[in-house]
């Protein structure tokens, strides 16, 4: 699948310290390692609506965790997948009128255009569900033989034959120091997990399962959906969590650096994609687990449901500065719960304006010590509000000093404000 455009990303004299990063699974800051070579999989939207802040928030969080390690001098493998298919796709679809695959296309395409405008970095692969389903077909096939996944009689009109996944199985059958147990990511009781597997997407009151939070695997076909060739399995589709599993396992290296997404991936998605995961290869997924937090309006959570969502695209359409919108967004740090109001963002458009008239005039000499500071910020868990306070300290002076300027720190100064925040001054 098409990914998006990335600007070039300028070279800055040395280099960012060692980076510590929050590790939800750790419940602690760990500082990663510096071995030349990282690797992240950040989960990608499901194409039924289009980019709302709590997306924009998210991509931009992990493009800073991008941003860092190159400027640390890593090589990075950054993989995002589209969940192409799945039920509030359909859903939205039959609701509309529109035939799904349309509505994925756009919604995908806008997308793209909003990532491009707020200057984050593509993704080396962009992978969608559907491309992928002849990876997953045999990865559930595995676990089924391994005893681990199992079919489930059909009930009340449905089908036979949907397969999910046995959590209880899983965890007896992991026995290593760093093995998956349900848990070992989102550190949540069951009770808990009960009530958010209800609510994002799980079925824990389907009959004949296992347990209530084992999750889908393979659906298999019903009258008037989308279904592809399984093998084994019978005709059907993928399951949620496996799609994301199967992507990371074929593209990155085993385990991968930091798998990231919004908080709401915590569980069940990234619970249990790292249990399929180990189950299907005996290592964990991902070294380490990060998450940004969530996006409301005005105090209230914002949701596709509630309709209540700042999009991307309409403040691009109505003339808005997607490198304000950016900014708006960084004055936040990445893990925080925080909500996007009109003086925010009125207040990021006025930094903003402050940032490119202070860079017109730069101070001879000025630019080592905000890289320096900004830098700092950065490494100490993505604190991008520090950085932006440590730009807005070094413009208030530049702009009282309101001298011709340096031309040579005038070029390092915006340099840095790209190459490490994203925002073009």
């Amino acid at each position: 699948m098409k990914s998006w455009i990335s600007r070039p990303v300028p070279e800055l004299p040395g280099s960012m310290p060692a980076i510590r990063l929050f590790d939800t699974a750790l419940g602690s800051e760990v500082t990663l390692s510096n071995g030349g070579e990282q690797s992240m999989y950040v989960c990608g939207i499901t194409p039924y609506d289009a980019t709302h802040m709590g997306h924009a928030a998210s991509y931009v969080a992990f493009d800073l965790l991008n941003r860092a390690w190159r400027d640390a001098g890593q090589r990075v493998s950054y993989i995002q997948n589209v969940t192409d298919i799945d039920d509030p796709l359909l859903e939205r679809a039959a609701a509309t009128g529109v035939d799904w695959r349309e509505l994925a296309a756009s919604q995908i395409e806008l997308f793209r255009t909003d990532m491009e405008a707020l200057n984050v970095l593509a993704p080396d692969q962009y992978i969608g569900a559907v491309e992928s389903v002849p990876l997953i077909v045999p990865a559930v096939e595995r676990l089924v033989r391994l005893g681990l996944a199992y079919k489930v009689a059909g009930s009340a009109g449905e089908p036979d034959g949907d397969v999910y996944y046995d959590v209880e199985a899983a965890g007896k059958h992991s026995v290593a120091a760093d093995a998956w147990t349900l848990g070992s990511i989102s550190g949540m009781a069951e009770t808990e997990m009960l009530e958010l597997f209800a609510e994002r997407g799980g079925d824990p009151g389907r009959a004949g399962k296992r347990q209530a939070l084992d999750p889908l695997l393979w659906r298999v076909a019903r009258e008037g959906e989308p279904s592809w060739p399984g093998g084994e399995l019978g005709a059907g589709r993928p399951g949620w969590h496996i799609e994301c599993t199967v992507i990371a396992q074929k593209y990155l290296p085993a385990p991968f650096t930091v798998q990231g997404g919004g908080s709401d991936l915590i569980f069940p998605h990234h619970e249990m994609g790292a249990g399929h995961a180990y189950s299907l290869a005996g290592i964990p997924l991902a070294r380490h687990y990060a998450h940004a937090g969530m996006v409301g309006l005005d105090g209230e959570k914002m949701s596709k449901s509630k309709g209540n969502l700042v999009l991307v695209s309409k403040l691009r359409a109505a003339g808005e500065d997607p490198a304000a919108i950016r900014l708006a967004i960084l004055e936040h740090h990445y893990r925080s719960d925080w909500s996007w109001t009109d003086p925010g963002f009125t207040q990021a458009k006025e930094r903003l304006d402050a940032w490119r008239r202070a860079v017109a005039s730069a101070p001879e000499g000025s630019a080592a010590g905000l890289i320096a500071e900004m830098r700092k910020a950065l490494s100490a868990d993505l604190n991008a509000p520090a950085a932006v306070h440590a730009v807005d300290r070094w413009a208030e002076a530049a702009n009282a000093a309101a001298g011709a300027g340096c031309r040579e720190d005038q070029a390092l100064v915006s340099d840095a404000i790209n190459a490490l925040l994203g925002i073009e001054v």
